[in-house]
């Protein structure tokens, strides 16, 4: 089981009491790796066997790690992180409940949930591990050489947010972004499945030219590159068209690796379709057109 399932599995056996430790720890881990007790009394002011229950309650329901090595103090695991991010979603109006888990990868979870309006969205936990460190701090500028594993999530989750709302306002076919907190973007629902579980979709040149274009709007009127484009952040909706998932990568076209990233994206993306479907594209042409130097694609 996920943290993230973890955490909407106990979240309705939280308390009001349970969150105001959990925010006190959350703020304790700035200055600490596990948060001393005493110091989670001392914000918290409430008696010392209150503390011990409720801590007890937060380390049973899978929420918190503690250690006894040299002092008594705790600190938030994922599924912690995850509830105080639910909570502010729901606090805000933006989710009512969970349904099923959509996906499960390698640095993220994401669920089907409902508005309070009743409509159905998706919502995204990001979970950058600590085993994931050196791979994120290497490929990816946005992370601090002594951030925390929490501390990148949560800003894998903000840069994204603002990826997609930069890319959906100017009319890129993306997910549309709801709300974001802590780790978690709350989005319109993703119907379809990744462009690499479908073996027949019809007409791959027309899927192709669809991608493409949408890789020209992000680069000429958001000003963005994907960063990380693959058959596996393309999603094929169930009416044809194409919906691009997965920005937290995502960089401006002023970035110093700027063509060095938007020329690996249209590799992967002409690589797959030239294997799968025998279509084959110029690199240099599906380049010159997404950066505007072509009007058009001679295929």
């Amino acid at each position: 089981m996920s943290s993230a399932e973890v955490a909407v599995q106990v979240f309705k056996e939280i308390e009001t009491e349970d969150f105001r430790i959990l925010n006190i720890i959350e703020a304790g881990m700035s200055k600490h790796e596990f948060v001393p007790k005493d110091q989670i009394q001392k914000h918290s002011k409430l008696p010392m066997d209150r503390i011990d229950f409720t801590l007890g309650k937060l380390n049973k329901l899978g929420l918190t790690y503690r250690t006894k090595e040299t002092y008594n103090g705790h600190t938030l695991n994922y599924a912690g992180y995850d509830c105080l991010a639910i909570n502010a979603l729901v606090k805000a109006d933006v989710i009512v409940s969970f349904g099923q888990s959509l996906g499960v990868g390698k640095e993220a979870d994401v669920f089907d949930a409902l508005s309070p309006s009743g409509r159905r969205i998706a919502v995204k936990f990001h979970r950058l591990g600590r085993i994931s460190f050196r791979q994120t701090r290497r490929t990816r500028g946005y992370t601090r050489e002594h951030s925390t594993w929490l501390f990148q999530s949560h800003v894998a989750a903000e840069k994204e947010f603002q990826a997609m709302k930069l890319a959906y306002e100017n009319g890129v076919s993306v997910p549309e972004p709801i709300s974001q907190n802590r780790h978690v973007v709350a989005m319109g629902m993703i119907e379809g499945a990744q462009l690499s579980k479908y073996k027949d979709i019809g007409k791959p040149e027309k899927v192709l030219k669809e991608i493409l274009r949408n890789l020209r709007k992000a680069y000429l009127k958001a000003h963005l590159i994907h960063a990380d484009i693959s058959e596996y952040n393309i999603i094929l909706q169930p009416d044809g068209h194409v919906l691009i998932i997965d920005w937290p990568q995502a960089v401006k076209t002023d970035h110093a690796n700027a063509t060095e990233l938007l020329e690996r994206d249209i590799k992967n993306v002409l690589t797959y379709f030239n294997r799968k479907f025998n279509i084959e594209l110029a690199a240099k042409e599906a380049c010159d057109y997404i950066t505007g130097k072509t009007r058009s694609l001679a295929f």
